[in-house]
């Protein structure tokens, strides 16, 4: 299904003569208003210690509940994506950040609610200052430290992050 057909409304004047416009966006017919829909930005943190060991989560909230993750999250309005992987690992890590360097991107389709937001997940590889601080907290269960060699990609529980562990082992190895 695709993701516009739940919209049916119009956001503008909540018109219900909201119809399709193209594959991205539908259009009011009685206001004229155009809305697209868009991909959202998304963050995820790479957190490497001294031992070759990457910083994961488990995920304490659906989707994906008790399937593990990597610290991260949505990009807030207003805010870019260094901003936002800073504000996610200190929310779910207790870390503060103090460098972030952008790797690459990739897309993902994350259900949420039973809706499917399409998401470009912006992958960062963040220094931190103390790992004394480190506490799962947010929607993180359970944080901990797995050697590079020994990540298994089919235990994260979303697709983009399954992508990112393997492209991080295959650069690692």
């Amino acid at each position: 299904m695709h993701p516009l057909s739940q919209f049916k409304f119009c956001p503008k004047c909540g018109s219900p003569r909201f119809i399709e416009n193209n594959f991205k966006s539908k259009r009011c017919e009685d206001c004229g208003f155009i809305y697209y829909f868009n991909t959202c930005s998304s963050t995820i943190a790479i957190i490497i210690n001294d031992d070759k060991e990457l910083l994961v989560a488990t995920r304490a909230n659906d989707p994906a509940k008790g399937t593990l993750d990597l610290p991260g999250g949505f990009v807030d309005m207003d805010e870019n994506g260094e901003t936002a992987v800073m504000r996610e690992v200190k929310e779910e890590t207790n870390l503060e950040v103090t460098g972030v360097r952008y790797l690459f991107s990739i897309v993902n389709n994350y259900l949420y609610s039973g809706f499917n937001v399409q998401t470009l997940d912006l992958v960062y590889e963040c220094k931190v200052k103390n790992l004394d601080a480190l506490n799962a907290n947010d929607d993180v269960a359970k944080l901990q430290f797995i050697k590079i060699k020994d990540l298994q990609p089919e235990q994260f529980g979303l697709q983009s992050v399954k992508e990112v562990i393997e492209k991080i082992k295959r650069s690692f190895i």
